[in-house]
């Protein structure tokens, strides 16, 4: 089966091969608006066929620029995991604002209660702590959603990174500590135990949470089904996660929220980056004017191998041997900037020898990559820009020595 429901019409995207990557300045992230919109398009025709409400987690994708055109296709509202997130949301993004944070300040505090609409508290005294705070605010008019996060202990991740149902997690209130005694003030449930996953990983956890959770679902008014529902990826079931949803909402009687991050920028757009050197030790290896650790941390992280247009992988090649330009065509080993040893993505092979100033563009670099980006070693940071649909280029942001500078005092 394919991601996209046979009803649903979507709008055609820029061919990679018509873009002109040499004319966008390096470094850069780039977004493709006809990408972006694509997948709009789908999130919107799941969010009016489930009836969820779906909005956009900030973690995974936070551009505040082209949240305009999120907008345009009915995502009216963020989920934020900081009070930083939930200023961001109130300020560019508009409509509703959710929180959840695996532990408020007392300092931060207050001004998150201003600015959320939904609050979900991570643990039972959390909420005991700060519930004085949110009853005045709803005697004074206000009104103030609250959830509990909790934890099924079900999770079907692989990379125990990634993986908030894992042994002893610190995150969500799992059964054996659940207070029926202190839901008062409580109207709405939160899980978050997906990562990348398809629409019959969440009907399994469903079951599981139904289990566990049953008399407490009898009793709330909504349910945050978290993130990781990666429903612009290709072969995702689209229509087993309508049918999910809607059973869950009229079994339970419940407003159902969705708060996807990689979905919205999956396969969206490229890092653009520029061959500074190419050096050689046994094997070649192209120096480029981005940094693994720096612009890429998922790579280490998770770790995974991103793809690079027009390369692909190496051959079998004899370690102990100069590697050739034989039919296997030009392997590089692609290294960032920093003077960290490990900034490597790894090795490819492309179909030309590569110069100084040839372009090399990693795909699908928009999602959890910059909302993890640092300063490190005060390299370039990659500008942040748009290709829009006529084909031309806008620089939306460019950073320079002060945004370095003001990170460190």
């Amino acid at each position: 089966m394919t991601v996209f429901p046979s009803d649903l019409k979507l709008s055609a995207v820029t061919p990679v091969d018509a873009v002109d990557w040499a004319a966008i300045p390096s470094p850069a992230f780039v977004l493709d608006e006809s990408r972006l919109r694509r997948n709009l398009e789908l999130i919107s025709y799941v969010q009016r066929e489930s009836g969820a409400q779906i909005i956009v987690a900030f973690k995974g994708f936070s551009m505040w620029s082209a949240f305009p055109m999120l907008r345009e296709y009915g995502i009216t509202g963020a989920t934020a995991s900081s009070l930083n997130e939930a200023i961001l949301a109130r300020e560019e993004m508009g409509g509703e604002v959710h929180v959840y944070a695996p532990a408020y300040s007392d300092e931060d505090f207050p001004r998150v209660l201003e600015l959320a609409d939904h609050l979900v508290f991570n643990s039972f005294s959390q909420w005991e702590r700060f519930k004085p705070q949110v009853e005045a605010a709803r005697a004074a008019g206000r009104t103030v959603h609250v959830g509990i996060r909790v934890n099924p202990e079900y999770a079907e991740v692989e990379t125990d990174l990634y993986n908030p149902a894992g042994p002893f997690s610190r995150l969500g209130v799992t059964r054996r500590e659940f207070r029926m005694d202190l839901m008062d003030g409580v109207d709405g449930l939160h899980f978050h135990t997906l990562c990348e996953k398809d629409s019959d990983t969440l009907e399994r956890t469903l079951e599981v949470l139904e289990r566990t959770f049953g008399d407490v679902l009898a009793q709330v008014k909504w349910v945050n089904f978290g993130g990781g529902h990666l429903m612009t990826r290709e072969g995702y079931d689209i229509p087993r996660l309508i049918r999910v949803v809607r059973a869950f909402r009229e079994r339970w009687g419940v407003h159902v929220i969705l708060e996807p991050g990689s979905a919205f920028g999956w396969q969206t757009g490229w890092l653009v980056s520029s061959v500074l050197d190419v050096v050689h030790n046994v094997k070649d290896a192209l120096l480029l004017d981005i940094s693994v650790s720096a612009h890429m941390p998922d790579v280490l992280e998770m770790p995974y191998r991103p793809r690079i247009l027009g390369a692909g992988d190496p051959p079998e090649l004899d370690h102990h041997r100069e590697t050739s330009e034989g039919a296997g065509g030009h392997p590089y080993i692609i290294g960032g900037t920093t003077c960290l040893a490990g900034d490597v993505v790894g090795e490819y092979v492309f179909d030309r020898a590569l110069e100084i100033g040839d372009r090399v563009v990693f795909d699908d670099m928009i999602h959890y990559t910059m909302v993890k980006t640092t300063f490190f070693n005060g390299v370039k940071h990659p500008d942040i820009g748009i290709l829009h649909r006529d084909g031309s280029y806008e620089r939306v942001k460019t950073f320079g020595y002060e945004e370095f500078k003001a990170k460190l005092s």
